[in-house]
């Protein structure tokens, strides 16, 4: 009698414990209110897409999209409840069989070997994770039972699933069944497999000890105990559980594209910030962007295999610390650096009609330097400035027959020793036409031509293409001694490729709320440079720089480049900077290669020669895989002539067939006269007093 009347006052006093426990639980306000459910959005990070709608990468401290549960693979919440809570549509917020299960398992391990947690009271606890904290305490447990109850009574088992399924952590940054999808998978949880949403169930347990990246195995296992699980509790038929378990762990092999352009997501990032805040990192705002992600892929491989050929001394000895070495012995990991010690390069790819930005490299390695050398970098333009002076030029009435002399000049500056500027090769080819001027990118003609023309008429034509960093009023200017932003070149030269209009760059096609609302669409600006029949004059000239002159070599016989092309290759003079600029119909690429803290690269750097292999590489690969383009189809009213190249008259038939070719003008531009030196009658008159009477003689 004594012991029942003990086991009767000890069950007693637990009961009273338990039920003061329980209706102490929520004491003090510290159980959550459950009515901020109605309003309740969890945290989501900025998304940022390319073009065609692949996810580019999430910036934020939760990646998180979420889903409703009707548009989700049916695997999915069959496999989430049957490893979590097998009887979820049964309980009502709390599993009694669960807890008496749980409670044996403890009392038998002495300590806490096995939760009870219900989907319903994890729920309760990742949502409320700061009244409700991950600690193993009765008082927690007890807060989130008296919670999870007021859930089932308020809302839906499906709701509830769905909720759960957008919260859970999943590794990484990853949270919620969709982020977890793409992190794995590389594809939406609308279209994940069997074994695959048993995988991904299975990672709750412990995702940093079921990665399947770091433990393949291991993960193995845990999914097939989850294929069982799904087996015996009638979501799958034995069959299908052995065939799931054969399927391969076939993982993405990209969380991602995280790692692929991430200086333009950097500069995306920064474009939104500025308009909307830090509201970005948490409210579900999606980017569209304009980067072509395959482009970007083939750019970001053509620039660092170009500077690996530079280190190799493929193009002649270079003297500088490489990449590599850094890596392998300077770097520290995660160190971040103003200037990289190594050989650096820039390239960016606008569509030429909208400006639309499709590949942009800005640097090297992210992860060592965030300074963007395409948007912030300011660098001596070297020749590819070269375009505005033979712009002004044209738009003044010269047409591109015009003769220049190429031969030396020496010019007094403030008092100072005069100004001898050389060309590249140190000689001097004499009088020439424009359009070999610059298709030879001789410095001579354009200084020449600068001169003729005025500085502030030459920094007027830079400004009208878009260019807005100073410009000094030295004569050194019309060979680009200023400096330039890499960006603002390629805008300025999709005015050449399309035949006069300029296109401001532009990266973000839209932008949405997490409900699908445009929030932000920014427009494409375009603006008229140059009437079209100059235009045509001018971007005809530059092809020329591609078929016959400076960039011929590394674009049309090595680099086997077919179709339509122009574009003006660049070298300072000091070698520290070079350049290639090209264009198609379509698209304009501008590529730079030099050193953060700018120094000589090596002897005889040449845009033609360093640069330029660069811009082939990526235009090879682009247009295999689309149609070439059209040539650029000539204005009406243009009159075509024959010119003898080393006067600028009019050719006759009497000059040499190597000097002879045909030339376009605007009416009223072209030469009237006939060549004079390679006309014999014409000399006989000149050189020969009274030979016209004699002549008149014999008739």
């Amino acid at each position: 009698m004594v012991l029942l009347a003990l086991s009767v006052l000890a069950t007693g006093f637990g009961l009273g414990l338990a039920y003061g426990g329980w209706t102490r639980a929520c004491a003090g306000n510290t159980c959550p209110s459950i009515a901020v459910l109605e309003s309740y959005r969890p945290t989501q990070a900025l998304k940022v897409y390319a073009a065609d709608g692949r996810l580019i990468q999430e910036v934020g401290v939760e990646h998180r999209t979420l889903v409703r549960l009707e548009e989700l693979a049916p695997a999915v919440p069959a496999a989430f409840v049957a490893v979590e809570d097998k009887r979820f549509y049964e309980h009502h917020g709390i599993d009694t069989r669960g807890i008496a299960r749980a409670m044996v398992a403890n009392v038998r391990a002495m300590g806490f070997a096995e939760g009870f947690s219900t989907i319903t009271m994890q729920l309760a606890r990742n949502v409320w994770r700061e009244k409700l904290p991950s600690t193993k305490a009765i008082s927690r447990k007890l807060r989130e039972m008296r919670v999870a109850l007021e859930l089932e009574e308020t809302y839906s088992k499906d709701r509830i699933l769905e909720l759960y399924l957008t919260q859970i952590f999943l590794g990484g940054s990853a949270y919620g069944v969709e982020a977890g999808a793409q992190r794995y998978f590389g594809k939406s949880a609308r279209d994940l497999n069997v074994a695959e949403a048993a995988l991904l169930a299975g990672i709750i347990r412990a995702p940093n000890a079921y990665d399947p990246r770091r433990s393949p195995a291991r993960v193995l296992r845990r999914r097939n105990l989850v294929l069982n699980l799904m087996r015996d509790q009638g979501y799958l038929s034995p069959e299908e559980a052995e065939r799931w378990k054969a399927y391969p762990v076939a993982l993405s092999s990209r969380e991602d594209f995280g790692d692929v352009a991430p200086y333009f997501v950097e500069w995306v990032r920064q474009q939104i910030y500025a308009r909307f805040g830090s509201a970005i990192y948490e409210r579900g705002y999606r980017v569209y962007t304009t980067l072509d992600l395959d482009m970007q892929m083939a750019a970001e491989r053509a620039m660092e295999e170009q500077l690996e050929r530079i280190e190799a001394q493929e193009y002649g000895a270079f003297h500088h610390l490489t990449y590599q070495q850094y890596v392998d012995s300077l770097y520290q990991p995660g160190a971040k650096i103003a200037e990289t010690p190594y050989l650096q390069g820039g390239l960016i790819t606008l569509d030429a009609d909208s400006g639309y930005v499709r590949a942009m490299v800005g640097g090297r390695d992210f992860s060592h330097s965030e300074w963007n050398r395409v948007t912030q970098a300011e660098r001596q333009a070297g020749s590819t400035f070269k375009p505005f002076v033979y712009s002004a030029a044209i738009r003044a009435g010269k047409p591109a027959s015009y003769m220049i002399d190429d031969g030396p000049i020496s010019i007094m500056q403030n008092d100072t020793m005069p100004w001898e500027p050389q060309n590249f090769d140190d000689r001097f080819y004499g009088p020439m036409t424009m359009r070999r001027g610059l298709a030879l990118s001789r410095n001579l003609v354009a200084i020449r031509l600068g001169l003729e023309l005025g500085v502030p008429v030459v920094i007027g034509e830079a400004q009208r293409y878009g260019l807005s960093t100073r410009l000094p009023r030295f004569n050194s200017m019309f060979i680009g001694s200023a400096s330039v932003i890499p960006m603002e070149m390629a805008s300025a030269y999709t005015a050449f490729a399309t035949l006069g209009m300029q296109a401001a760059p532009v990266a973000v096609l839209r932008v949405e709320d997490a409900d699908g609302n445009i929030v932000w669409r920014p427009q494409v600006r375009r603006t008229r440079v140059l009437d079209v029949e100059r235009a045509w004059l001018l971007t005809n000239m530059l092809t020329w720089v591609i078929d016959r002159g400076t960039a011929t070599g590394a674009v049309r016989v090595r680099g086997g480049f077919r179709p339509p092309a122009g574009g003006k290759t660049g070298t300072t003079n000091d070698g520290t900077d070079v350049w290639f600029i090209g264009f198609t119909p379509e698209m304009v690429t501008a590529v730079w290669i030099g050193f953060d803290q700018p120094r000589k690269i090596k002897a005889n750097a040449q845009g033609g020669l360093l640069a330029a292999p660069a811009w082939v590489q990526l235009m090879n690969e682009v247009y295999e895989r689309r149609p070439s383009p059209h040539a650029w189809e000539r204005p009406e009213g243009l009159v075509l002539h024959r010119i003898d190249n080393s006067t600028g008259y009019r050719a006759t038939d009497f000059c040499p067939r190597e000097s002879v070719y045909f030339e376009w003008f605007i009416p009223g531009t072209e030469p009237v006269e006939f060549c004079p030196i390679h006309n014999p009658f014409e000399r006989m008159f000149t050189n020969a007093p009274g030979a016209l009477s004699r002549m008149g003689g014999h008739d």
